[in-house]
Order: C-alpha cells, then sequence, then structure tokens
C-alpha cells in the first residue's frame, strides 16, 4: 500500500510560518547574525521560497515585527475610546496588555535586539521607533491628558510623562532577555506591573493641596 498523503501546508500560511520562524531568530542571534538560510531552515522552506514572500532581512525583520507588535499597538489605541473607563484603569489595560502581546511573545527579544545593534542598523531602528514605539507612546499620552482632564491625574508634562511610563516597560523585557540569569531577584512579571501601575498612577494622582501649603 502506498504511504498516506503528507497533510500540505497551504500557501496562504507560509509568509506568517517564515515571519515567526524569522523572528525567534532575530531574537536569538541579533540581526546581523540571521541569515536568510537560517530562517528557511527554521521554517522548513527552501530559502528561495523565503524571498517568494520577502525581498530582503530588512522586508522580513519588518514584516516578523508587524504581525506581533501591530495588533498589540491597535488594541492599545482602542482604550481611550472605551466610555466609562478611568485613566488609572486604561493605564493598567495598557500596562498588562502590551506584556501580554508583547513581552510574553516572541517579540520580547526585539528591545534587545536593538538597543545591541542601533548603531549598526540605524534605518531599522529608527523605522522600529516611528512604527511601533512612537504610536505605543501616542496612547499613553492620550491617556494620561484624559486622566488630566477629568481630574484624576495632576497637571504635568504629558511628553514627559509618556515617556516615564513606557521606559519601565522596555526595561523590564531587556533585563529578562538579557539578564534573566543573573537577575536572582527580578521580580515576575505579574508582580513587577502591578507595583509600575501603582508608582505611575500614584504618582500623577491629583491631590488636594495639604493645610498650609499655599505653593
Amino acid at each position: 500500500m502506498a504511504p498516506p498523503a503528507q497533510p500540505r501546508r497551504r500557501k496562504d500560511a507560509r509568509p506568517s510560518e517564515i515571519a515567526a520562524a524569522a523572528l525567534e531568530l532575530f531574537a536569538e542571534k541579533g540581526f546581523a547574525a540571521t541569515r536568510m538560510d537560517d530562517v528557511a531552515a527554521r521554517a522548513g522552506v527552501s530559502k528561495g521560497t523565503v524571498y517568494l514572500y520577502f525581498e530582503n532581512k530588512e522586508v522580513l525583520f519588518k514584516s516578523a515585527v508587524q504581525a506581533v507588535m501591530v495588533p498589540a499597538i491597535e488594541a492599545a489605541e482602542m482604550l481611550p475610546r472605551q466610555p466609562g473607563t478611568t485613566a488609572r484603569q486604561m493605564l493598567r489595560c495598557f500596562v498588562f496588555g502590551w506584556w501580554e502581546m508583547v513581552g510574553s511573545s516572541p517579540a520580547r527579544g526585539v528591545p534587545k535586539l536593538l538597543v545591541a545593534e542601533a548603531r549598526n542598523f540605524p534605518e531599522m531602528a529608527r523605522w522600529f521607533h516611528d512604527a511601533i514605539i512612537a504610536r505605543a507612546m501616542a496612547v499613553v499620552r492620550r491617556i494620561i491628558e484624559i486622566g488630566i482632564e477629568r481630574g484624576e491625574f495632576r497637571p504635568l508634562d504629558e511628553s514627559v510623562a509618556m515617556r516615564v511610563v513606557f521606559a519601565p516597560l522596555f526595561a523590564y523585557v531587556v533585563w529578562r532577555t538579557a539578564f534573566a540569569d543573573f537577575m536572582c531577584d527580578l521580580p515576575e512579571p505579574e508582580v513587577y506591573l502591578e507595583n509600575v501601575v501603582l508608582v505611575l498612577t500614584e504618582g500623577m494622582a491629583a491631590r488636594a493641596p495639604m493645610k498650609g501649603n499655599t505653593e
């Protein structure tokens, strides 16, 4: 009897499979050290198939990052449009949603990769900033603006505050991907993120002035 036919992979699934394999390799080996041959081998396709969908490594990197991170950004951009949600709740949803869709996904290696290779590939770093980071920070800025408008947060410089919010999220991913074996006291994500939210929201909270304080 002839052996049973092996299930054929759908062609429309190949680009996403290749992008997923590439993202794993970029995180493991870095951008410069990852070759298209490596991606093809990891994805289980020929090198020619990789080039059929992605003309070069830069295009592949962008596609791989977008596939994972853009849905997270789009979900975050909906937060300020939810009626009846406080700015504190929006900020918490942003922090934990960002971790769930980025920090705990294959994309977690991207911040470390960019820190290491931004000088060698400035165009790639600029693209990541404009396409991903800038959009994420715009969401945070709008949440802070809403908090100020509603009297939940004290008046402050939104352009500075949004970076203060984003910095501990970016740093935590780098710590876990680069120093997890050495940072034995690094808290688990849920504990760390709860404290990030607490510190940020309490730090920005609007408070009535103390008696005798005329400043």
